[in-house]
């Protein structure tokens, strides 16, 4: 794999507002493209040297924030990115429909403008979807995609049953990731651009797409995962050329209720 550029364009950090999660730091900006804005949070790599780069993508409802443990962890090895897309977490509502499609196109615009260099792409639930569509349609972007608790099972795209197995699911969390997701979900998305973006969440039939794969791909969920059965995580890798399929312990939001073994399943990737 191409080594990875370490920073976005040098526009300088003291710029941005440091923040930090245990030994590593992150700086936070803002990238507007025509009339869809993002936010990126840049973890640089905690020790000297180079090495890869991740760019994290969250799903539905929520913001990059759940990601954070598992970040600190990653930049332990590279520079990790985590994006807030439109509408979500820090970045504005755009106030019209935005598409899985035009999720994954704008995200492929910020890894360009960023200069990134084959970044492990990494995405959770929906931002599975996102990062599975980029890697179609702009397959120059990565050569190697992480796909993390892929929703969801074809048979299964309804609102009721989702909501409750998700609501199930949650019970499993750590109590401060159903803190940053229940704040994510209610105030910073809010409900009216949540049940706007659901028809995508149900529509996108990612099932079609996964022969079309041609990055090195890695296939995660948690062993105790109600929202994506075990079953579907395996048919999802099952469709990919070549993707290995691998569990850890834990619910939905594995990168929070497990981020050191996530982290290192995805170091281990970028790395084969």
């Amino acid at each position: 794999m191409a080594p990875a550029r370490r920073a976005m364009r040098p526009r300088g950090e003291g710029g941005y507002r440091r923040r930090h999660v245990g030994p590593a730091s992150f700086f936070t900006s803002r990238r507007a493209f025509d009339d869809l804005t993002v936010v990126v949070k840049r973890f640089p790599r905690i020790a000297d040297g180079d090495g890869p780069a991740f760019v994290l993508v969250h799903g539905i409802g929520v913001s990059s924030r759940y990601y954070h443990p598992a970040a600190a962890e990653l930049a332990k090895v590279g520079a990790v990115y985590l994006v807030d897309l439109p509408g979500y977490g820090a970045a504005p509502d755009p106030r019209r429909d935005v598409s899985i499609a035009d999720h994954a196109a704008v995200l492929a615009r910020v890894l360009e403008d960023s200069e990134l260099v084959n970044p492990v792409l990494v995405g959770h639930s929906m931002g599975a979807q996102v990062v599975s569509r980029l890697a179609v349609d702009s397959p120059h972007v990565t050569d190697r995609i992480v796909l993390l608790a892929p929703t969801m099972p074809a048979n299964e795209r309804r609102l009721w049953p989702a909501a409750l197995r998700l609501l199930v699911d949650g019970a499993r969390n750590p109590l401060r990731a159903n803190l940053i997701i229940g704040w994510d979900y209610f105030v910073r998305c809010g409900m009216p651009y949540f049940f706007r973006q659901l028809p995508h969440l149900f529509g996108d039939r990612i099932e079609d797409r996964l022969a079309g794969i041609r990055a090195k791909t890695l296939v995660l969920t948690g062993d105790k995962d109600l929202v994506v059965p075990q079953a579907w995580a395996r048919f999802v890798a099952g469709g990919i050329p070549g993707a290995r399929y691998q569990t850890v312990a834990g619910p939905h939001v594995i990168m929070y209720s497990d981020p050191v073994h996530v982290a290192g399943f995805i170091a281990e990737h970028a790395a084969r």
